[in-house]
């Protein structure tokens, strides 16, 4: 495992009581600028759309060697997870006001971008 990014205040905001993975759909010069190390996560989120959970506001830098003229570094990411799980979280984002906070983003054995994403509460300050 290659730890990529990772948000260093999700421990200390949040009371995580799940850790779930999941894969994220990302473009080609996006794995291969990850591969440098160039992304952060630090102030993303994930929201929920149309029956999908989105990673949104997650930097990553633009390859060199890329050609994409409109490139957006903080654009929205697809997050891949099973039906199963997608109806565990909504349930308890809707019951028990969890919030669903990224906590690391790393290459697995096999190579694939994973998010690994945890179900918490927010501390009282």
């Amino acid at each position: 495992m290659k730890l990529i990014a990772s948000n260093s205040k999700a421990n200390h905001d949040y009371l995580i009581s799940e850790k779930i993975q999941a894969g994220i759909v990302l473009t080609g010069s996006e794995v291969k600028s990850l591969r440098f190390n160039t992304g952060s996560i630090r102030g993303s989120f994930i929201t929920e759309k149309n029956g999908a959970l989105w990673l949104t506001n997650c930097f990553i830098k633009q390859y060199n060697n890329s050609n994409n003229k409109n490139y957006d570094p903080n654009r929205a990411r697809k997050l891949l997870i099973t039906k199963k799980q997608y109806r565990k979280i909504i349930g308890a984002i809707n019951q028990s006001g969890l919030s669903i906070i990224p906590i690391s983003m790393y290459f697995n054995e096999n190579g694939l971008a994973k998010l690994l994403f945890g179900l918490g509460k927010g501390k009282k300050k």
